[in-house]
């Protein structure tokens, strides 16, 4: 385990102001109950490694009873600059339903002519690293002035190899960015992962062909702590930011997680 004192995570501290909002993007997929499983794995290491974290969670409805994006859209002046108490809507890890609110933004953005995610910086400032989880349809128009790489984690099978080649479609055709695919195995078997090796062998030959091998690959347990650490690093390392300017951060190789670098067109 690494040490929780000085963790490889310390020097991302430093890559941006402390007025700027790092963000992340996580493409969900029609298993929501496996991915969401994995997401929050995640964001447990994201919290270990020192980050506030808040999540947009765009396969949750906004309701009376569960407020979410879609109120603190409607309850404020737009970019007005009003921080707003999330007291009430968020928990230790702080989960917002924003399957309204989400595309809201994208709808925003059109309109006034900005950048869609820039006005979520007031309300969220107070947190070290956002997180967008959505469908790939409404994290590509939202993703446009970022430079961040989405996380999309391939569910098993034939099936996940299709569904994870129209995710990065769709993130390629709205936003033209890379992706890493994780494929998440919940053993740790040999055949397994010679199986989920070819899947995304196939998947990856796939984006080649038709995509410009715009991704990047890792396999990893949904069980081995440190296999989640190391993937909350990479992301970190790609990550963008929310602020002045939309724009990642230097990317370092820290996480010696086996992974194809990205590849453009």
């Amino acid at each position: 385990m690494l040490d929780t004192s000085f963790h490889q995570g310390a020097g991302l501290h430093s890559f941006t102001p402390q007025s700027e909002l790092r963000v992340l993007a996580v493409a969900s997929h029609g298993q929501v109950e496996s991915g969401l499983e994995a997401l929050w794995q995640l964001c447990a290491s994201l919290q270990r490694l020192g980050y506030p974290v808040v999540v947009l969670d765009g396969t949750a409805y906004e309701t009376e009873a569960s407020p979410g994006l879609h109120h603190l859209l409607s309850q404020a002046p737009w970019q007005d600059g009003t921080s707003l108490d999330l007291g009430a809507i968020a928990s230790s890890l702080a989960v917002i339903p924003a399957a309204q609110g989400l595309p809201e933004l994208a709808r925003i953005a059109r309109a006034t002519n900005t950048a869609p995610l820039q006005g979520l910086l007031p309300y969220f400032r107070a947190y070290g690293l956002l997180v967008l989880h959505a469908p790939a349809s409404v994290l590509g128009p939202l993703l446009t002035h970022t430079a961040t790489t989405p996380l999309v984690m391939m569910p098993p099978g034939a099936a996940g190899v299709l569904t994870s080649y129209q995710t990065l479609k769709q993130i390629a055709l709205h936003a033209g960015l890379p992706c890493t695919v994780a494929a998440v195995l919940q053993g740790n078997s040999a055949p397994e992962r010679t199986k989920a090796a070819g899947a995304l062998r196939t998947l990856q030959q796939c984006a080649d062909r038709h995509l410009g091998g715009q991704m990047r690959t890792t396999t990893l347990s949904a069980h081995n702590g440190q296999d989640m650490q190391r993937l909350a690093l990479q992301l970190l390392e790609n990550a963008g930011t929310i602020g002045g300017t939309m724009s990642a951060m230097p990317t370092h190789n820290l996480t010696g997680l086996p992974s194809h670098g990205a590849r453009s067109h």
